[in-house]
């Protein structure tokens, strides 16, 4: 069953713990981890027992509604006790916001779309979804990763062009052609 927050925002793995407006209008999100598969070591994947602290971070996601909207997700900080993990301890994540990430996974992929697809400028993508340009150009090195990585289809029909009957014959140009 789907969360409010999954239902509102779009965000799995995270709920609304209160929502405040500011003096400019605009509406900041409290989010909180709804997912306990954020709790599991990124290493070893071994479930963590013991809190080390919590971290708020401030991730960017897509522009919503008229007057703006930004997030404030407070994540636990755990302890990794698997005696054989290098990782001593970790920050939750979820898909949509990996460790460390300050955007959202679907917002770098609009951006890169943005020009893949809708034939935007970086530099004007940017502007549009309040990102910086390097941001953006990486985004979109991405979306033209999956497009220049995919496989061709087959060919079903060959046109003359393509084709050459008999042996080729190669004649060098009389000097009074102009040939290089």
């Amino acid at each position: 069953m789907l969360n409010d927050t999954t239902v509102l925002l779009g965000l799995d793995g995270v709920s609304v713990a209160r929502v405040e407006r500011l003096a400019d209008g605009t509406r900041r999100v409290h989010l909180a981890t709804a997912d306990e598969t954020a709790r599991a070591c990124p290493v070893c994947g071994v479930f963590a027992t013991r809190v080390k602290g919590s971290a708020i971070t401030r991730p960017h996601d897509l522009p919503y509604g008229e007057s703006g909207l930004e997030s404030r997700w407070r994540k636990r900080r755990w302890f990794c006790r698997e005696p054989g993990c290098p990782r001593r301890s970790f920050t939750e994540q979820i898909p949509q916001l990996p460790a460390g990430a300050r955007i959202t996974m679907r917002l770098r992929g609009a951006a890169g779309c943005r020009i893949r697809d809708a034939g935007s400028t970086v530099i004007q993508a940017a502007r549009d979804l309040h990102l910086s340009w390097p941001t953006v150009m990486d985004a979109f090195r991405t979306a033209a990763h999956e497009v220049t990585e995919a496989p061709l289809p087959g060919v079903q029909v060959l046109g003359i062009d393509e084709t050459r009957r008999g042996r080729p014959r190669r004649e060098q140009a009389p000097p009074w052609a102009g040939g290089c």
